[in-house]
């Protein structure tokens, strides 16, 4: 499972940069080259409704490979439609439409499998900050690998080799003999809603709060040291720092994390995450005069944020069983991911209004303020993850006490 996340993420974020030049080069149009990006959130966003009864059928590693064969057909698409040459705008948005459908399901799903597979608790959390390992790892591998494989061979052989990844992760995942059992007293069918699983569990829904006002605040680092380089005649020099500095960050919080995650509080552990990287934010407009300075300020805030995740992920794992875990990822991914989608979509007017430095400092303020709010420290709940294992609530059924 740690391979497949490893071999498909390489491939999505290679594809990320050769995606654009064949939409450009096959319509002719610039407005079409985001039309994948766009036709995948979709999916996302609405999963709450659409998902929310095929999320508990993927329990194994063949359901789940049978979701990456259906996102390889997506990533076909553009492909052999260039072969032939017939790409257009319908083509580009049914490719995001049908992987942004995959993607939204198998994300979750392997990561509740894989807690699932590891009976939950502190091994669980140690194998899901693998897994982000491998992620992140993908972030300093790709774009250079993408670059290379660009001007040696052109774009279009990236989508092959993309469409073959995620191939071969479905392969790997049949490799997957566990499977997901229901939590005690659960039918195996059942499927409660997001806003359930956040109602019964106060600390999940704690961090996915955190987890999405940070999403939301992220066009503020993205876009705004992009605008703030342009404005300061250093286009594309503050956001490469800012990025490389934040990925080599991320990268080392997350080789710590498997060792540190199962031996922090995870509720104070996020919020501290998120305190960090909105004082990071607050403070990038002053030091952007300096590239080394950005780059490690960034660095700052990218260490902090595999802790947080591993942290939510312990949260879930923990607190949670059976199909409530499956939806709790589930909510915790669409909130912070559509949180993200919809930041970058209104993002560029804010800054229009506000200026990038007064965004970075208020998104950066924000999140230290829920994060404040959020934690364990102002409002404490009665609920502390125990190592001695379930409670038995008044139904009688074994479950974390919260």
């Amino acid at each position: 499972m740690l391979t497949t996340t490893f071999v498909t993420w390489l491939g999505q974020r290679t594809t990320a940069v050769a995606l654009p030049l064949v939409a450009l080069a096959e319509t002719g149009s610039a407005w079409t080259t985001g039309l994948v990006g766009g036709a995948v959130g979709l999916p996302m966003l609405t999963s709450a409704w659409w998902a929310r009864g095929l999320r508990q059928r993927l329990t194994s590693g063949p359901a789940l490979a049978a979701v990456l064969a259906v996102q390889v057909l997506g990533l076909l698409v553009v492909p052999v439609g260039a072969a032939v040459g017939t790409v257009g705008p319908l083509h580009l948005a049914a490719a995001g439409l049908v992987t942004g459908a995959a993607t939204t399901l198998s994300g979750p799903g392997q990561r509740a499998l894989l807690a699932d597979i590891c009976a939950g608790g502190d091994a669980a959390a140690r194998m899901l900050a693998w897994q982000d390992f491998a992620h992140r790892g993908t972030m300093i591998l790709a774009p250079p690998l993408a670059g290379w494989a660009v001007t040696v061979g052109g774009p279009l052989r990236l989508l092959w080799a993309e469409a073959a990844g995620v191939a071969l992760g479905a392969v790997l995942l049949l490799a997957v003999r566990g499977t997901a059992a229901p939590a005690a007293g659960q039918e195996a069918a059942a499927a409660p809603a997001l806003r359930h699983v956040l109602a019964r569990h106060p600390e999940v829904r704690r961090a996915v709060t955190m987890a999405g006002v940070g999403g939301l605040a992220w066009f503020a680092f993205t876009l705004g040291l992009a605008i703030l380089g342009a404005e300061t005649g250093r286009p594309g020099l503050l956001i490469s720092a800012g990025m490389t500095g934040y990925g080599a960050g991320s990268l080392a919080g997350a080789l710590a994390a498997p060792v540190l995650v199962p031996r922090l509080p995870p509720l104070a552990t996020m919020a501290a995450g998120w305190i960090l990287l909105g004082a990071t934010f607050a403070t990038l407009p002053a030091v952007t005069a300096s590239l080394p300075l950005t780059a490690v300020l960034a660095a700052a805030g990218g260490l902090a944020m595999p802790l947080g995740i591993g942290a939510v992920n312990r949260l879930i794992t923990t607190r949670t069983e059976g199909a409530e875990r499956r939806a709790a990822f589930a909510v915790e991914s669409l909130v912070h991911d559509g949180a993200v989608s919809i930041g970058l979509l209104g993002g560029g007017a804010v800054i229009g209004l506000a200026g990038a430095g007064p965004t970075l400092v208020a998104a950066g303020a924000a999140q230290v303020a829920v994060a404040l709010l959020a934690g364990p420290w102002l409002r404490p709940l009665p609920g502390r993850i125990r190592a001695a294992g379930p409670a038995p609530d008044r139904t009688g059924r074994d479950r974390v006490a919260v």
